[in-house]
């Protein structure tokens, strides 16, 4: 246990200097720098996945049942697709952006609890349809954070352009409808994840409980949260919108799915996170 706890702070370490590092980077425009912060970005992903190894030792199970062990998994997933990004689009800022929300949440996941869940829940958690159940919303969460962090850039670039504060800086940002195409693409790729997920989960919820509740926050919320990002992908693709305004529904879908993540489980009926 010790070791996990060690394991751990040498992560926030590494993960913290990898943030610092990519922002410097682009300040200052120092490849240099970038080079060290995608290493240590790295190393932090390795880290993780022995961590999430031994834990799953430690339990015998799938480290994913607690608050604290989604949120790091949601990290981890975060960290996979930085580091992907890194090296397929060479888009700098938009690792600082995602893993500033990487961070965020691993930091959160200090004050979570981060003990093993009791025996009855545990036996529940064993059902192959559970897991793959939260393991696919797991990564829909980390596709349409990608898709945020898309939006925000072209938020950002969009009220610049608007302004006439043209920089060097911001070419490496890229152009709007770049921008615009990978947010879309994230969320496309997002959606069929948290789809299958609701349904894995509805089917379970009528197997183990005796009535599906349908009026759970965390239910109602779950499914606003894809009718937005379904709305969303029908305004692009069969409407053929662009621009500002369908930047920003993006933006707030992923508040819901916040709101869904982290307030909505504290009301749930049956959701420990």
């Amino acid at each position: 246990m010790l070791g996990l706890h060690l394991l751990y702070i040498f992560i926030i370490v590494f993960y913290c200097m990898s943030v610092s590092g990519y922002f410097i980077d682009f300040i200052q425009n120092n490849q240099k720098v970038n080079r060290i912060a995608f290493w240590l970005l790295s190393i932090v992903w390795i880290l993780q996945l022995i961590f999430l190894l031994l834990r799953a030792l430690e339990y015998s199970r799938l480290p994913i049942m607690t608050i604290f062990e989604g949120m790091f998994f949601y990290s981890w997933i975060l960290v996979t697709f930085s580091l992907i990004i890194n090296k397929v689009y060479k888009m700098d800022f938009l690792v600082f952006v995602v893993n500033l929300v990487g961070f965020s949440i691993l930091t959160i996941s200090l004050f979570a609890p981060a003990g093993d869940v009791s025996a009855e829940f545990a036996d529940l958690f064993i059902l192959e349809l559970l897991i793959i159940h939260v393991v696919m919303l797991l990564f829909a969460y980390g596709l349409f954070t990608l898709s945020f962090s898309f939006a925000m850039l072209y938020y950002f670039q969009h009220h610049m352009l608007k302004k006439k504060r043209w920089s060097d800086k911001m070419s490496r940002i890229g152009n709007l409808s770049l921008l615009e195409k990978r947010s879309f693409q994230s969320a496309l790729f997002g959606f069929p994840f948290m789809l299958v997920g609701l349904i894995l989960g509805v089917i379970w919820g009528w197997t183990e409980l005796a009535t599906f509740p349908w009026n759970d926050i965390k239910v109602l919320s779950s499914f606003l949260l894809l009718a937005m990002y379904g709305f969303y992908l029908f305004q692009y693709k069969v409407k053929q919108k662009r621009g500002y305004g369908l930047t920003l529904l993006n933006i707030a879908a992923f508040l819901v799915l916040l709101i869904n993540y982290f307030l909505s489980s504290s009301f749930s009926q049956f959701h420990i996170w």
